[in-house]
């Protein structure tokens, strides 16, 4: 086991708010996209979205855009404004692909009963969601607000 005194777990606010501006910042690039597709018209009478295009713009582009951050950066827009990464759990290392696919798959298991897998964040000693603990993942950052030091092969 390897504990980090450089490391902290980034607990479940810090992740609420970098969650709020990587959703603000998905919408923004869905909306321009769909508005680019569709016009004004179209947009102004609410698009709904069905049928293989809309799939591609509202599920596939933002799941693309999100795997790629987590891949190029290791953190997306709002984790790196919060000076977050994700890190495999076991070495600390970065994760693979096949653990950020898992992990973003995961978002939707965290999310089905009441986003209990997203408030697990809360409660759970490292700091890990639903989808965290399934793909062996956990959200660090320069340790500065003294929880608990980071601990990978656990």
């Amino acid at each position: 086991m390897i504990i980090s005194t450089e490391l902290e777990y980034v607990g479940f606010w810090a992740r609420v708010w970098a969650s709020l501006i990587d959703t603000v910042l998905l919408m923004i690039v869905v909306f321009a996209i769909s508005f680019a597709i569709y016009g004004r018209m179209e947009m102004a009478e609410g698009v709904t979205f069905t049928g293989f295009k809309n799939i591609l713009i509202a599920y596939v582009l933002p799941a693309a855009i999100v795997i790629v951050f987590w891949t190029a950066k290791h953190a997306t827009p709002g984790k790196m404004v919060i000076g977050a990464t994700i890190v495999d759990a076991a070495t600390g290392a970065p994760p693979s692909m096949k653990q950020h696919i898992i992990r973003y798959v995961g978002y939707y298991v965290s999310a089905f009963v009441f986003c209990i897998g997203f408030i697990w964040v809360g409660i759970d000693k490292r700091k890990q969601g639903w989808h965290d603990k399934i793909a062996g993942t956990v959200v660090v950052r320069k340790r500065n607000r003294g929880t608990e030091p980071v601990q990978f092969g656990v």
